[in-house]
């Protein structure tokens, strides 16, 4: 699905950074930073273009190949891994934050994934994140085009994501209807959870 998605010239979700990303990447000391999920590069390339050393990964080598065209343009590096994240390892607290942007694993797995995530990070690292709620349904049944999984399973609560990350001091944590406006793919109003969070330990 992925390859389709991104092997096209044009940008799926575009070039920009996703705001809420933008936002909170900004208040940061660049550092090391792990973005899964990172597709076509967009948010790993800022991340870049503001002195931070980028490890992306994502499912698709088509997201590979226009990250690292979107690395060359910005005149940036992002270093880029290619597979399924239950078989990719990286080395234990080694990122100062995390960069989780529409990061939706498999139902059977997210938790997991999340808590294998909290590994990499180091104590008093930061985690970005930014995913459709379960509210989101409503609204991507109205309008496809705002994008997002369509089975409730995949879609974040806050619940969970206090249960996935209860080893953090939650510095922000809200539900908010978001007008989104990126690329061909996240266009109209969503539901987003969005939470940033700083490791105890």
């Amino acid at each position: 699905m992925w390859d389709d998605r991104y092997k096209d010239e044009s940008y799926a979700y575009g070039k920009k950074p996703n705001l809420f990303f933008a936002e909170q990447i900004e208040k940061l000391n660049p550092g090391s930073i792990l973005m899964p999920a990172d597709g076509e590069g967009r948010n790993g390339v800022y991340a870049a273009k503001l002195g931070w050393q980028v490890t992306s990964f994502d499912l698709s080598e088509e997201g590979k190949s226009k990250t690292l065209s979107l690395a060359n343009e910005q005149n940036v590096i992002v270093d880029y891994f290619v597979g399924d994240f239950e078989h990719l390892q990286f080395e234990n607290s080694t990122y100062d934050a995390i960069g989780l942007i529409y990061a939706h694993f498999p139902a059977d797995k997210k938790s997991m994934f999340h808590r294998k995530l909290n590994n990499y990070l180091k104590p008093g690292g930061i985690v970005i994140f930014e995913a459709f709620g379960k509210k989101h349904l409503a609204y991507n049944s109205q309008n496809p085009k705002v994008g997002g999984p369509t089975a409730s399973d995949m879609l974040f609560s806050m619940s969970e994501v206090i249960a996935d990350f209860n080893n953090y001091d939650i510095m922000l944590l809200e539900e908010q209807e978001v007008s989104l406006d990126e690329g061909i793919y996240h266009i109209g109003k969503g539901s987003v959870i969005r939470f940033v969070g700083r490791k105890r330990s």
